[in-house]
């Protein structure tokens, strides 16, 4: 899927939860956080498989379920901790959603793809080339430019959100 499909796959429930549940858009925090966990699978996937070549697809390892469901766990409890726990949510619901798009069809018939199942089970395979790579892999680079960005964001938040939290309890214990 493009990652504008990916995006609106996700976005759409959770602009219906906060439509019903507060009779409002949701808030520019919430936005990122859905947009960010709609192409979390592939921000990390496809630089790690296409660019450096350290994976054998780029639907391999954050696109499988022995390491996207540690994640998700992980980002709950950060939420939890940092009181975003709405945040949190909306990021592992676009997360798993971007899971499910990428396996509908399989997941539709009743099987598991073995991608969701990698490194347990060899990955599906695919042409070295991505379909979207374009003239001499240019959108490979992009690609991999845009991860970094968009990463290097997310970190940012979560180390100043840490810092505060941690400010905050320092604060509360003197």
């Amino acid at each position: 899927m493009r990652p504008i499909e990916h995006f609106i796959i996700a976005f759409l429930p959770a602009v219906g939860y906060v439509l019903v549940r507060d009779r409002s858009l949701p808030a520019s925090g919430l936005v990122f956080a859905v947009f960010v966990g709609s192409q979390f699978p592939d921000l990390i996937d496809k630089p790690l498989a296409h660019y450096f070549g350290l994976l054998p697809s780029g639907r391999v390892f954050m696109h499988s379920l022995p390491f996207a469901l540690p994640i998700a766990v992980c980002v709950l409890a950060y939420g939890v901790w940092t009181n975003r726990p709405r945040l949190a949510g909306g990021f592992v619901l676009a997360q798993l959603l971007h899971l499910y798009a990428d396996n509908r069809g399989p997941l539709r018939a009743g099987s598991i793809p073995p991608d969701l199942l990698w490194p347990f089970v060899a990955p599906q395979s695919r042409p070295a080339v991505p379909y979207w790579a374009g003239p001499d892999g240019i959108n490979i680079l992009l690609w991999t430019a845009f991860s970094g960005v968009v990463l290097s964001i997310t970190a940012a938040v979560m180390v100043r959100d840490v810092g505060i939290q941690i400010q905050a309890r320092r604060r509360v214990s003197s």
